[in-house]
């Protein structure tokens, strides 16, 4: 009898159910849009923060601990142990990192600083075929008015170079000059280089000569030195335990330390890079990593509130439209009063009726949500997001939340309806 009840119910006032129906499915399919944008945004805000450049530095652990204006002598890293980067447990999290060679050099008699690094530069990374790294993985920042120059093959006679903005402005360099270069040392060998590009990269490499690591190390007669090597990898937002963890590991205990050690926090790839490269320290570019959860913590904060918003504004939707359908019903609930109905089974149709709605609303609501954050994902990120199937149990939970609250609210005044003045319409 209840069963048939309710089917009578379905066929009954079609278009409130339909309002009703369509009140759902627009709120479920936000929601699911929004919960599919939040579970992938992280992934993809770190590859687009990442434009801020590396968030690892790795520099001499004696140079880390005495600087060299006060040693008195410059530490350097061995070039040798830039694979040994890749030998991590999160190494696929790291896309890219670039050694740094600094010094100064005399070009065409002008005194001018001078970077060597890898541009695009192949490297023998154990279980990698075709590894290439550098600058244009790490600084995706870099604006190169020109061309980048070559660095994958052995260095040629007349290598090529990048000339900061301003040092090129401030000497009067254009693309295709070629310079004679020397270390500031006297009577030291002089190579050509020429500029193939101009680069702007709103920091120090403004005012610098931007050259390929092995030519800078022949200049300055430091075959197989580096200064420090940037490491940009993919991590999730820091958070209390792995500040704690950045502080002292060792305060930890092992159930805390196994999530630490397990989880992609730029404390935790420091710190494995810190075990596998020897006689290195290892710090985390805070200010790269501290604006990169910020960032995310604040779009996934502004997603809750915009589906909880959702929720509400659906629930008032469905509180109008059951409370419009007792006032067209009202002499029905009351020959069921006079009949004998309670109160409360009365209420359980009008509920039954709510939750079938819900559950439908909510199951095609994720379908629609699936082509929201696909539509998301190609217009902010030019990629499609990942759709994550815990998201269809949560959506049609929320769902048929909001069709039973919105019920609940009108449906309390049908225990004050007294049968006689309902039937005689008073």
């Amino acid at each position: 009898m209840f069963w048939r009840m309710i089917f009578q119910l379905w066929h009954h006032d079609l278009p409130r159910k339909a309002l009703a129906f369509l009140t759902i499915f627009l709120a479920s399919a936000l929601i699911a849009g929004l919960l599919a944008v939040s579970v992938d945004i992280g992934d993809k805000m770190s590859r687009e923060l990442k434009s801020y450049g590396a968030n690892i530095l790795i520099e001499p652990a004696g140079g880390a601990l005495l600087p060299d204006d006060v040693a008195g002598q410059q530490y350097f890293l061995d070039e040798k142990v830039l694979p040994s980067v890749m030998d991590i447990f999160w190494r696929n999290n790291i896309y890219g990192f670039a050694p740094l060679l600094s010094g100064r050099l005399r070009a065409d008699g002008v005194e001018v600083a001078a970077l060597g690094t890898f541009f695009d530069h192949p490297l023998d990374v154990a279980d990698e075929t075709n590894f290439h790294t550098g600058q244009k993985a790490v600084s995706p920042f870099w604006q190169v008015a020109g061309d980048w120059p070559d660095d994958s093959g052995a260095l040629p006679d007349e290598f090529p170079l990048l000339a900061g903005v301003k040092l090129a402005n401030e000497q009067g360099w254009q693309t295709g000059k070629v310079l004679s270069l020397s270390s500031t040392a006297p009577d030291s060998p002089v190579r050509h280089a020429r500029i193939v590009g101009i680069l702007t990269s709103g920091a120090a490499q403004d005012n610098q000569l931007v050259l390929p690591l092995a030519a800078l190390q022949q200049l300055l007669g430091l075959s197989g030195k580096i200064s420090a090597i940037q490491v940009a990898a993919m991590t999730v937002p820091e958070n209390d335990l792995s500040r704690k963890a950045h502080e002292n590991p060792s305060a930890l205990d092992a159930k805390q330390y196994d999530q630490w050690y397990c989880t992609a926090y730029v404390s935790t790839i420091a710190h494995q890079l810190e075990e596998t490269v020897s006689g290195a320290v290892v710090r985390p570019v805070w200010q790269v990593a501290a604006s990169e959860g910020v960032v995310i913590e604040k779009i996934q904060l502004l997603l809750i509130v915009c589906s909880i918003a959702a929720l509400i504004s659906a629930g008032m939707g469905i509180a109008s439209l059951t409370g419009s359908g007792i006032m067209a019903r009202a002499q029905e609930i009351g020959l069921m009063r006079a009949l004998g109905a309670k109160p409360w089974q009365i209420a359980l149709l009008f509920y039954a009726e709510s939750l079938l709605v819900g559950a439908l609303g909510g199951l095609l609501g994720c379908a629609g949500g699936a082509l929201i954050g696909w539509g998301i994902g190609e217009a902010l990120f030019g990629a499609a997001l990942g759709f994550t199937w815990i998201v269809v149990p949560v959506v049609v939970f929320a769902a048929v939340l909001i069709a039973l609250i919105g019920t609940w609210f009108p449906v309390r005044s049908i225990a004050r309806q007294v049968p006689v003045e309902v039937l005689y319409e008073r």
